[in-house]
């Protein structure tokens, strides 16, 4: 006969909790970047930002990607 064994997962619980915190303190640290248009002024404005804003977009790209089953990550 086997028995089955209680799992206590609480300590993956909680790691959960604290990992999804992290997520939300870092996505609310990037809204309020973009929101004050990643530092950058008008009149400064050139390629070089365009290409930090285009890396950055494709990082989180790969994320959202990943995270909603989409793009290479489709099914």
């Amino acid at each position: 006969m086997t028995t089955r064994r209680s799992t206590d997962n609480t300590k993956a619980i909680d790691a959960f909790i604290k990992a999804n915190s992290q997520i939300n303190e870092m996505l609310e640290r990037l809204k309020s970047l973009s929101d004050d248009h990643f530092g950058a002024c008008p009149g400064e404005i050139n390629w070089g930002y365009v290409g930090t804003l285009d890396y950055y977009a494709d990082i989180l790209r790969r994320l959202t990607d990943e995270a909603f089953k989409e793009g290479e990550h489709a099914a």
